[in-house]
Order: structure tokens, then sequence, then C-alpha cells
């Protein structure tokens, strides 16, 4: 079955540095990287990098799999790399969109913030205020609706940039559906997307739902990434994430859904296909919806 396709949470990285609650994250080389704790864990699937996942071996990844855009995406887990992002966008213009990232609690956040807008040219930034590899778990928790982001997202809002969050799993501090509410109704005209559609994990349903119904607003879109890898240890087609897709389609509607991959990890668990056909398998959607789900949601959202 051909789709047109567009993978809305992608990531690249030329060099791992990533952070988080473990300390430093460093490559160990044959796609393994080891947390400064001593934890090891596989990043990338063999063929496609030892030590890095580029621009190149993901633009091939895409054209291989008939992807026409895909949208660079940050965090911690790596480490920052907005100037490789842009780099690589600029290398594969038709291919790539960039976001941008920092950290809030930077003293010179608001001007960094300024230059990758005004003068770098981002049109998407994200923040990964996740406790499990964001910034809760290297800062302590906060409220995301509070004074720390408060100046940043109205200088998002103000450009007409996308906001991107990932608030982390259900039962983490991090997980404020009611502050990013909070955040979309301050700024009415600021699209919001909220990524891993809330990242539900094996018994979640009704705290998904209810994530869900407080956040079914009109400028607030979520991403379907890692929807199968959160599920483990249930494999292809994922039932339990099929479910938490249909579970958004009814509370939010298909047209609020953007689907995307998260890659590279999720490539060590399973091929790049399957990370969409198992939307189609699941018969969740009418085909005009998946299409909207794989393709023209990403369009709503995002400067394509």
């Amino acid at each position: 079955m051909a789709m047109k396709l567009i993978d809305a949470h992608t990531h690249v990285f030329e060099q791992l540095c990533g952070f988080g609650p473990r300390g430093e994250l460093r490559p160990i080389g044959g796609g393994r990287a080891r947390w400064a704790n001593g934890d090891e864990i596989e990043m990338i699937p063999p063929g496609l990098g030892e030590r890095s996942f580029t621009a190149d071996t993901l633009a091939a990844l895409l054209r291989e799999n008939h992807v026409e855009r895909a949208v660079l995406l940050q965090g911690s887990f790596y480490g920052f790399q907005n100037e490789y992002v842009l780099e690589s966008a600029r290398r594969y213009p038709e291919l790539f969109v960039p976001a941008a990232t920092c950290d809030p609690f930077c003293k010179e956040a608001k001007y960094l913030l300024h230059r990758f807008i005004h003068e770098m040219g981002f049109r998407i930034v994200k923040f990964e205020t996740s406790s499990g590899g964001g910034l809760m778990g290297y800062h302590g928790d906060f409220r995301i609706d509070g004074d720390v982001f408060r100046e940043v997202f109205a200088m998002i809002a103000e450009a007409g940039a996308t906001l991107v969050l990932d608030i982390g799993s259900p039962g983490m501090p991090s997980f404020q559906p009611e502050a990013v509410a909070e955040i979309a109704q301050r700024h009415p005209k600021m699209k919001i997307l909220v990524c891993h559609l809330l990242a539900p994990v094996l018994g979640d349903y009704k705290i998904l739902e209810e994530g869900l119904r407080i956040l079914a607003l009109h400028n607030v879109w979520f991403d379907l990434a890692a929807v199968p890898w959160n599920v483990a240890p249930e494999t292809y087609p994922y039932p339990t994430g099929q479910g938490f897709v249909k579970l958004a389609r009814q509370t939010v509607g298909a047209e609020k859904l953007v689907w995307g991959t998260d890659v590279p990890s999720p490539l060590t668990r399973e091929n790049y296909e399957n990370l969409w056909r198992y939307l189609y398998e699941g018969n969740i959607f009418s085909d005009l919806e998946l299409e909207q789900v794989l393709y023209k949601n990403a369009k709503d959202v995002y400067p394509l």
C-alpha cells in the first residue's frame, strides 16, 4: 500500500552529547551509549551508525521509505544540536525542516531564542520538559506554565513559530496537560504540538483520556512518535498502541493527530515501515483520515 508520508518527529546527531538524570550520555560504539552512572543503552540499529546518526543516513532512510519531508526535533537525550540540524536542513532543503531548542534556565535563554528565530530562521521551537529525559530530569520539578517559561512562550507566539512540548508520561511530575492547556489558552494563535500522544504506557488508558480531554483545544495537536515503543513488551501491530490512537481519534479527532517515528531509537526494535503500518492494520481511520494523519496534518501545524 503506497501512502504519502511526512515524518513529523525525527532526530539527527553528528556527535552524541546527551544529558539527563543519569548524567552525560556518550557513545561507546556499535550503536550503543553509556550514561555517566554506567547504564548502557542501544540507540542506533546496526548499519545506520556506530556513534552518530547523521543527516545523510536519515535522508537515505527516508527516501528508501518514500517519505516526502521530515521535521528534525531535538532534546537533551541526544544533546542540543541547533547548528547541526540547521546545517542539515540547508543541505537537504527539500527534505528537512529544523526545530530549535535551548535550556530556558540558561541565563541567556531569551537572547538565544531571539537569535534562533530571528537570525537563524527557525520556525519551530521544542522543549523537552520530561522528568524522564528532559529538563525536569536535571533541574528538578517546575510548572511548565510558570515564570521560567512565560516570556519564552510569549516570544515564540509573537514570532508566529510553532511550539513543541514533550511533557513525559503519566505519573511523572512533568506530566502537566492542564499547564499546556493554560499556555494554549494564553496564546490562542500559537500552534502547539505535544509529543508522543502524551507518552502513555501499558495501563494508562484512563489518564490518557483525561489528558486528551483537557487538551482538546483548537491550537493543540499531538504527534504519534514512539507510541509503539512505549507499549513494550508488546510487538507489532501493538494492539494497546492502536487502542491509544483510537481513543485519541475519538477524543480530539483525526485532524489533530500527526504521524512521526522518533527515529533512530525505535529502529532498534522495529523496521521503519511498520512504524506507520500499524495504524493501517488497526483499522482506526478512514482512508481520508489516514492520509490526514500520515501527511496532511503535519502541514497544518508545521511550516512545511
